[in-house]
């Protein structure tokens, strides 16, 4: 009886969905994408005062691409205890971590291709990233609990390109955007420190900045393989010059690769100062 019983409550623990995770549909695609949404603990600080139940700001937490095709459709949301999302939970915003189209259970198109290495089209790619940004942006202000404004996108890597392509859109909600490392193009040809076509790279940091007036924080450290001091610093003076609002924080090096530094362990006691000053600066109250 007892392993009836045992039987009978493991399946029905296989079979309850997640309630962490939300599906969200990107207009104009015809296609969802997956998302995990992570709430700030009852009793926790929001913004400097406890959880009263009312609504939260939220953070949208966007994940970079792996060199790998194949590594692609692994992929699934990081976990509420990953150690960058309890950063922000702990100071009490929820956050919203979503994938992209092409990426975990979503097997359509990649949507993020930026063509041959010779003569990539860095501008089209983030904004595709972009464009699966803003429908996180758009679910998540529409969540009970969620303040509809005020929303902060962070981004690593890809996902720090896309939220700079976003800023370029001036969305609806959004109120600041952290660029943990952001950009596309690295370790061309297998090589550490070698990105296709940089130059192109740098233009279309312009082009974003053009059109961007949110306020951007830029974080790249000084052993990033993919981005380097000297390129992370050609495209923030591209950006700025177009008009673009960004603070560059270079940081001291990290690990074996700083490129890691934002999802890396102890990541966050590096990168958590430099965040929080720039909330503050921003008007975020926080703990």
């Amino acid at each position: 009886m007892r392993g009836i019983l045992l039987a009978l409550l493991l399946a029905a623990c296989a079979t309850t969905p997640d309630p962490t995770l939300h599906t969200i549909a990107v207009p104009g695609t015809g296609r969802s994408i997956e998302a995990r949404l992570c709430r700030p603990e009852v009793g926790g600080p929001v913004n400097g005062g406890p959880v009263n139940g009312g609504p939260v700001p939220l953070a949208i937490i966007n994940h970079g691409s792996p060199g790998q095709a194949a590594a692609r459709g692994g992929m699934r949301p990081q976990p509420c205890s990953a150690e960058a999302v309890r950063w922000f939970l702990d100071r009490g915003f929820a956050v919203l971590l979503p994938l992209r189209r092409g990426y975990g259970a979503d097997t359509g198109t990649w949507a993020e291709g930026f063509g041959p290495c010779a003569s990539p089209d860095y501008a089209a790619a983030g904004r595709q990233t972009a464009q699966d940004i803003a429908a996180a942006v758009a679910h998540g202000r529409r969540l009970p609990g969620i303040r509809p404004q005020g929303v902060l996108v962070v981004g690593q890597s890809a996902g720090g390109w896309g939220a700079l392509a976003l800023a370029a859109n001036r969305p609806e909600g959004v109120a600041a955007v952290v660029n943990m490392a952001g950009g596309r193009g690295g370790w061309a040809g297998g090589q550490a420190n070698a990105v296709c076509a940089a130059p192109r790279l740098v233009a279309a940091a312009g082009e974003f900045g053009r059109t961007a007036r949110l306020p951007t924080l830029w974080v790249y450290t000084a052993n990033d393989s993919f981005f380097g001091p000297h390129l992370a610093a050609a495209m923030h003076h591209a950006f700025t010059d177009a008009g673009g609002k960004a603070r560059l924080q270079p940081m001291p090096r990290f690990g074996r690769d700083g490129h890691s530094l934002f999802f890396g362990a102890g990541g966050s006691a590096v990168w958590g100062p430099v965040v929080e000053a720039f909330l503050r600066a921003e008007g975020y109250a926080t703990r």
